[in-house]
């Protein structure tokens, strides 16, 4: 090609999976604030604990089956979860289409499991430190599945609105790029929430 002549680059693709779209690096740097935020809760939790030979200070840990049926619930939803990921890299409208919505079900029905959850904790956030930071990171972690659940309903109806041209075949992947990060950020939570006290205890 000559000096100065100008390339023509109309026959490339105007979208990408993965790190070559900016909303790519948008969702991984959300993540890391995100999970920053975990880190500094559980390590607020690991320095009381540290400072209270009675943790859970006197409160009873919460009993683990609600927990443990929304942690297999969270882990269960990876299944659907990952073939919306496929299926949307194939832009097959008709599988996202009930792909996502299944997904938004899914949600729903996590942050149900969650507000069983809060009942069977066992203490309130004035109960003391422990009870406040309990529900600290339960909180946190809440907004998380909201913020998905609602995007993932808005995605959904957009799916049957339309026009869904390539670029939003991409936000519904990065869509459950977060929920994955959702589901595994909670486990390490789970771990602390329901069987570091009895560890500790």
């Amino acid at each position: 090609m000559k000096r100065g002549a100008v390339r023509d680059f109309s026959h490339l693709p105007d979208y990408a999976f993965g790190h070559r779209m900016p909303v790519w690096w948008g969702t991984l740097g959300f993540m890391v604030i995100e999970g920053s935020g975990f880190v500094a809760i559980v390590a607020v939790y690991f320095y009381l604990a540290s400072q209270n030979p009675d943790w859970p200070l006197a409160v009873a840990p919460p009993t683990p089956w609600i927990g443990t049926v929304l942690t297999v619930f969270l882990l269960l939803t990876e299944v659907p979860n990952f073939w919306v990921k496929r299926v949307v890299k194939r832009l097959d409208l008709k599988a996202a289409r009930k792909g996502v919505t299944l997904m938004a079900v899914l949600g729903l029905g996590a942050l149900v499991l969650r507000m069983f959850e809060f009942g069977q904790l066992n203490c309130s956030w004035t109960t003391n430190a422990y009870g406040s930071t309990v529900w600290a990171i339960l909180f946190l972690h809440t907004t998380h599945i909201i913020v998905d659940v609602a995007e993932t309903c808005v995605m959904a109806v957009m799916t049957f609105a339309g026009p869904m041209d390539a670029r939003r075949f991409v936000d519904l992947s990065e869509n459950a790029e977060y929920w994955d990060f959702v589901v595994l950020a909670w486990i390490p939570l789970y771990v602390v929430i329901y069987w570091l006290p009895r560890m500790l205890g």
